[in-house]
C-alpha cells in the first residue's frame, strides 16, 4: 500500500505532463492552418505573428486557432523597437556574437510597433525568444515604407 502512495503522485504528474503536451500539439496545429496564407510567420507560447504584404497580424494561441487577433498595416507604422526587460535594445546586437552574449537571459522581450495615429500609438507584441524578437525586428524595418 504504501509503494502505491508513493507512485501516485508520479502518476498524476506523468497525467498533467500529458494533457500539457497534448494541448500544446493542439495550439500547434491549429496555429498552421492560420499561418498558411502569409508570407512570414511565427509561433510562440505567448503569441502568434505574421506578414503578408504590408499587413501585419497577431494574436493569442489557442486550441481552436488564434484569439483577440488585431492588426495593422505597415503603412500606419512609424518605427519598429524591440525592448527587453523595459529596455530599448539594437536588434543587431542580437546577431554579433561579439557584441551579444551566448545565452542571453531576459525575462520580458517584446516586438514594438509605434504608430502615427494619436489614440493607440504603442503596440507590444510579446516574444520568449530574443533572437527571433530581433530577426523579426528588423524584417519589420526592412519592409516599411519609406
Amino acid at each position: 500500500m504504501i509503494h502505491a502512495l508513493i507512485w501516485l503522485p508520479l502518476l498524476a504528474l506523468f497525467l498533467v505532463l500529458g494533457w500539457a503536451g497534448w494541448n500544446e500539439y493542439q495550439k500547434v496545429q491549429a496555429y498552421g492552418r492560420w499561418a498558411e496564407g502569409f508570407q512570414n510567420s511565427k509561433y510562440d507560447i505567448l503569441s502568434v505573428l505574421a506578414r503578408e504584404g504590408d499587413r501585419v497580424v497577431w494574436g493569442l494561441p489557442t486550441r481552436k486557432g488564434p484569439t483577440k487577433v488585431q492588426e495593422v498595416s505597415l503603412k500606419q507604422v512609424r518605427a519598429v523597437g524591440l525592448v527587453m526587460d523595459g529596455q530599448s535594445i539594437d536588434p543587431d546586437v542580437l546577431d554579433d556574437p561579439h557584441k551579444g552574449s551566448g545565452s542571453i537571459r531576459v525575462k520580458q522581450v517584446s516586438l514594438q510597433l509605434i504608430l502615427a495615429a494619436r489614440e493607440r500609438p504603442l503596440i507590444s507584441i510579446p516574444f520568449t525568444d530574443p533572437r527571433l524578437a530581433a530577426q523579426w525586428c528588423k524584417l519589420l524595418q526592412q519592409n516599411l515604407p519609406r
